[in-house]
């Protein structure tokens, strides 16, 4: 029996923020000492790759190893105040259109997630910068204090972002056939699968495809695009909530521009 409690899971890169916030990390840890130039080039250059054709297993692994390197041995206190340079460059990258939507969700009296592979910490931060419930991200092991370099939860991606999204249902009583999922990556398909509403956003090609097969439906956020709903078989409430949603964020942007 349904307990008619539900969330709405929002995927962080290309789906809220137009970018990569694995390169923002990396940017804030540069200037803080945690990550050598040649990194960061690495960094810049994962970040285009992944925001160009999305991401698959040997760049999400690469990104894993990458965010592990940068915080073993790091203070936990150190990795947190990195959050007050971090999150105003994420606020400045939020797509009007999520923004607008994340809104809706909770004006609905569903709680609100983002769902990220980047620290628990800074998704977390962010999570409460954006006025979200709360924020699900890679889960790093602590020893006195500090990274270890090893992960204590499933790295927060693909099967671990549907393992994270079930153990906070469990939590919190949400009833994920009532609930909401927003991604672009088909990496990201057991998110989509975890939940009775999966919507596809700006969506890889190879999530674009099973989206249309199943039904599903597929919402572009563009500033450039005067449309959001690209193309769909499902006529249901997810497609009305991002065409309002899209709405706000180009009124939003108007009267920003007037102002």
């Amino acid at each position: 029996m349904s307990s008619g409690k539900a969330a709405a899971f929002f995927d962080l890169d290309r789906t809220i923020i137009a970018g990569s916030s694995v390169f923002v990390f990396g940017l804030v840890a540069y200037r803080a000492g945690m990550v050598s130039n040649a990194e960061l080039v690495k960094d810049a250059t994962r970040a285009v790759t992944f925001k160009m054709s999305g991401a698959g297993d040997e760049k999400t692994e690469a990104v894993k190893q990458r965010v592990l390197d940068a915080i073993e041995g790091v203070p936990v206190e150190t990795l947190t105040a990195l959050a007050d340079d971090i999150i105003p460059r994420l606020l400045d990258d939020v797509r009007r259109e999520a923004r607008g939507l994340i809104d809706l969700h909770s004006a609905a009296g569903r709680d609100t997630y983002i769902v990220s592979a980047s620290p628990v910490e800074i998704v977390g931060h962010f999570a409460a910068a954006m006025e979200m419930t709360g924020g699900l991200g890679t889960v790093a092991a602590i020893d006195n204090g500090i990274y270890t370099g090893e992960l204590a939860e499933p790295f927060c991606y693909g099967e671990g972002k549907a393992h994270a999204i079930r153990k906070v249902a469990h939590e919190r009583g949400y009833d994920l056939s009532q609930s909401y999922a927003y991604t672009d990556s088909i990496g990201d398909l057991p998110m989509l699968e975890a939940v009775g509403h999966p919507v596809a956003v700006n969506p890889d090609r190879a999530l674009e495809a099973i989206a249309y097969h199943r039904g599903w439906p597929i919402v572009e956020f563009s500033r450039r695009r005067k449309r959001v709903v690209k193309r769909t078989t499902a006529a249901g409430g997810a497609i009305a909530l991002a065409v309002v949603a899209y709405l706000l964020g180009r009124s939003h942007g108007r009267l920003a521009a007037e102002a």
